[in-house]
């Protein structure tokens, strides 16, 4: 199948940015990256610089693939990322748009890919674990009732992506945040730790220049790993309480 392609290339974060038009020939089975592969190729043979782009394991795990396809991160299908976005999505001859996450605390290192690096800030602020619990102990020796378990699973399974970011039209950061204060609040490791990490980590998410939340719910509609919009009111109780208590 023919492709059309618009890519956004720019140099690094103060230069100004660009699209540019390329052709691919590529198989329907080729993933969205493949196809990336394909057309890098064709570059270097012609002489010319690669697109730069973020990818990991290929997996739908790492949350590295970060593009927003014609105006939708991760593409235009729903819980899937672009790695897992396959080429038999589109048609013969269609133009694609491929752009880069949009937003001030994302800043561009080249092309396609993006700078990350306030989302581990956020979770070294506070999103772990610290206290020393011991020799590991007997996984049913902790009773916690299955919608609780489920519960933190659930939010859990946010890879940090940064697609809830480049969704919202604030360029918040709550989705993230929400779900990984969800998930250490549910379990009964994360709660000696409880009130201090919240507040420390809404700070640092402030303090990285993520925007306000206004419910608009886009973040949850673009999400990968589809984290609902509940983990952002789990998010505001606790940042609440935990004030009220002096935090």
């Amino acid at each position: 199948m023919n492709i059309n392609l618009k890519v956004w290339r720019q140099r690094n974060q103060n230069s100004e940015g660009r699209f540019e038009e390329y052709k691919v020939q590529a198989s329907p089975d080729m993933s969205f990256l493949e196809m990336f592969d394909v057309l890098n190729e064709q570059l270097i043979e012609d002489g010319k610089d690669p697109v730069a782009f973020d990818h990991d394991c290929r997996e739908g795990i790492c949350g590295m693939c970060s593009m927003v396809i014609n105006g939708r991160p991760h593409g235009p299908k729903q819980g899937v990322t672009t790695c897992q976005l396959h080429m038999r999505s589109f048609s013969e001859g269609d133009t694609i748009v491929v752009e880069p996450w949009r937003a001030n605390a994302f800043p561009v290192i080249k092309d396609l890919s993006v700078n990350r690096g306030a989302f581990d800030r956020i979770i070294a602020s506070g999103g772990y674990v610290s206290v020393n619990t011991g020799n590991a102990v007997d996984a049913n020796s902790i009773l916690i009732p299955k919608e609780v378990a489920d519960e933190a699973f659930e939010a859990a399974t946010c890879i940090g992506c940064g697609a809830c970011v480049s969704a919202c039209k604030n360029a918040s950061a709550m989705l993230f945040v929400g779900a990984k204060v969800t998930q250490l609040s549910m379990l009964p490791q994360g709660q000696p730790e409880r009130q201090a990490r919240v507040v420390a980590m809404v700070n640092q998410m402030d303090a990285e220049g993520f925007g306000a939340c206004t419910n608009t719910g886009a973040c949850a509609a673009e999400c990968p790993k589809q984290i609902p919009l509940s983990v952002i009111a789990n998010l505001n109780r606790e940042y609440y309480k935990a004030k009220l208590n002096g935090k």
